[in-house]
């Protein structure tokens, strides 16, 4: 995105670059990513297709397109990300890229520990690594000081037990940076699960289109990831990240939800004519498009505060994430309802997102969360 000073304004504009990548993501998303792969992943343990992953990092480089090209990335930056996200978001797609490319690969990053960041951000960007970040608990709360998961210092590293539960793809991970405490205090810390002492299973969660996981550790041999107690403030950025990065998600599927509902009401007809002739459809489909488009705006105002370095970053992430969140939610119960009693099946798509956007909104923080958060963060 650039941004075009216009009088004493700014008006945002896609480059011809941007349009480009998301038509490619679109079309890709559309051949592999259709509603029968989705339903036929959603029954999956594993809940993602091996080989479109694969083709995603090497035909498309997406898990590597934001990521420093030191660390193997192509130095993309967060807007193209969110394009990307806006798609997928769009298509539903099931694969570990939220988990994995947004928040493992950006807590390992803003942690600051440049040698980790050279020995697991490589393998992340070229899709041969499945990261997965675990910071809740039985809580629920995203926040460090909350954290009782306990790191112990042992010869050559750390020993980690507790419990992490709602770990997006935490099951299928080859690897994990789990939010543990130290004696200072909440720190990362990087665990091969393959290693011993972690015992994984899939969540049955509302949302079956991204899997959530249970953790347990007992004695797992940990990394130490950064400085020892230091992990609040990446933690904090990683999670403002993350919640712009959702918003354009939520903003893609509320766009979809729109379209579905507009070209059911031209089409089902009641008393002889479109239902979408009534003003009461009308008028839910205006509402809808009002939603989106603010969605989509709020979502690339962080996006793009992100890519200039702006300190009003944390400010706009939690504007957009709860905006973001009740709009998608919103436009998913009204394209139900325009869609009358077939959108409740489970034969028609629209319950599907739905229950994507139910799951979102409180990921990362519900809505009321993110307003408090807001507030504090402008010292009202």
């Amino acid at each position: 995105m650039s941004a075009v000073d216009v009088e004493s304004s700014a008006m945002f504009v896609f480059s011809d670059e941007q349009n480009a990548l998301r038509a490619t993501v679109r079309r890709f998303l559309a051949e592999r990513s259709p509603e029968t792969e989705v339903r036929r992943l959603m029954e999956t343990e594993t809940g993602y297709d091996t080989a479109v992953w694969q083709l995603m990092a090497g035909q498309l480089g997406l898990q590597g397109l934001a990521l420093p090209e030191k660390f193997g990335g192509s130095g993309f930056g967060f807007v193209d990300l969110q394009i990307v996200l806006e798609e997928m978001g769009r298509a539903l797609l099931c694969a570990p890229f939220l988990s994995g490319v947004v928040l493992a690969a950006n807590a390992v990053l803003l942690s600051g520990d440049e040698a980790a960041c050279a020995q697991y951000l490589p393998g992340i960007a070229e899709g041969g690594t499945i990261a997965a970040l675990a910071v809740t608990e039985a809580s629920g709360s995203w926040r460090a000081g909350d954290v009782t998961t306990a790191a112990t210092a042992v010869v050559g590293g750390y020993a980690l037990s507790g419990e992490k539960l709602f770990v997006p793809d935490g099951h299928v991970a080859d690897l994990l940076f789990v939010l543990a405490r130290t004696a200072v205090g909440p720190s990362l810390f990087a665990v091969d699960p393959a290693a011993g002492g972690v015992t994984r299973e899939p969540m049955g969660t509302l949302d079956a289109t991204r899997k959530q996981s249970r953790l347990t550790f007992d004695g797992a041999r940990a990394r130490l990831i950064g400085e020892d107690g230091g992990a609040e403030r990446p933690l904090s950025q990683t999670l403002d990240l993350a919640a712009a990065a959702l918003a354009a998600e939520q903003a893609g599927g509320a766009r979809r939800v729109l379209e579905m509902a507009v070209e059911y009401a031209k089409v089902r007809e009641q008393f002889g004519r479109p239902i979408g002739s009534f003003q009461a459809i009308k008028h839910k489909c205006a509402d809808m498009l009002l939603a989106v488009e603010s969605a989509t705006s709020a979502a690339y105002a962080v996006g793009w505060a992100i890519d200039e370095g702006s300190d009003e970053v944390g400010v706009l992430a939690s504007l957009a994430k709860a905006f973001c969140s009740e709009a998608y939610t919103h436009c998913t119960a009204e394209n139900i309802q325009i869609h009358g009693g077939i959108g409740f099946t489970w034969e028609h798509p629209a319950h599907l997102y739905f229950k994507r956007a139910k799951s979102t909104e409180i990921l990362f923080g519900n809505p009321r969360y993110h307003r408090a958060l807001l507030a504090d963060r402008l010292g009202i």
